[in-house]
């Protein structure tokens, strides 16, 4: 831990800790997750700091293994790069534009899950909706279903970030060869990352409750990370800068 730069070891030890603080408080009936994960903006439960807060929270411990290990393995590299400043802005704005976008696709899926519903429905799911999920329930119509999952479903984790730091580095290191099981032969990290970007955009309009994961926040977090890049790109090279490989 002592080789790792700054804002990558302290990024692992807060998402440890937030993990950790989850596990203790749950113990005494506080679901620590439902303060801070993102909740749709038109549920009572959102506020605008769970934009932020909600990347350091994880839904279990595979969860949180792999996010950080993308972060140790990867986000040291762009640290070491761009230095500390540039890359904790890059990590926070990039898990907060993936937080934006996650909002866009709920906003969407509120409107096709109210549509044809009535007011009575509605009302009903926004009253009870939440102790139904608590419950390990949902609605047998598909409609008030899909709106209780909007309405009451919250997005946690630092996946969002976590693919930007992926985009980051296919674009520093576009060429640098990968082993990535199961694959038997290496592959090019910048092939890697749109691999992952192909699988992201196909599963995300699969659009598959059952996987849990918030596909398009992971394409939003990509996204904002290439406007990002590219834009230091121009002001460095106007600079004189050259950081890129």
């Amino acid at each position: 831990m002592n080789n790792l730069p700054t804002v990558t070891k302290n990024l692992l030890i807060i998402n440890v800790l937030m993990f950790l603080a989850t596990i203790v408080v749950q113990g005494r009936g506080i679901d620590l997750g439902d303060y801070l994960g993102l909740h749709f903006m038109l549920s009572d439960r959102f506020n605008a700091a769970q934009l932020i807060t909600y990347m350091f929270m994880h839904g279990g411990f595979t969860h949180l293994f792999f996010n950080m290990f993308a972060v140790w393995m990867f986000g040291r590299i762009l640290e070491q790069v761009w230095g500390p400043k540039r890359f904790l802005f890059y990590y926070l704005m990039c898990g907060i534009g993936a937080a934006l976008i996650q909002e866009g696709v709920n906003a969407v899926a509120y409107t096709m899950a109210t549509e044809g519903l009535s007011p009575e429905a509605i009302d009903v799911v926004v009253r009870e909706g939440n102790g139904v999920l608590q419950s390990q329930m949902n609605y047998v119509d598909p409609q008030m279903a899909r709106l209780n999952i909007t309405l009451n479903s919250q997005t946690v984790g630092a996946s969002g970030a976590v693919y930007a730091i992926l985009l980051g580095f296919g674009m520093l290191y576009p060429n640098q060869q990968m082993f990535i099981f199961p694959l038997p032969f290496p592959i090019k990290a910048k092939y890697l990352v749109m691999g992952y970007a192909l699988i992201e955009l196909l599963s995300g309009f699969a659009n598959n409750p059952a996987d849990n994961v918030a596909h398009f926040a992971h394409l939003g977090g990509m996204i904002f990370g290439f406007i990002l890049i590219m834009y230091w790109r121009r002001k460095d090279r106007g600079n004189g800068y050259y950081y890129y490989h």
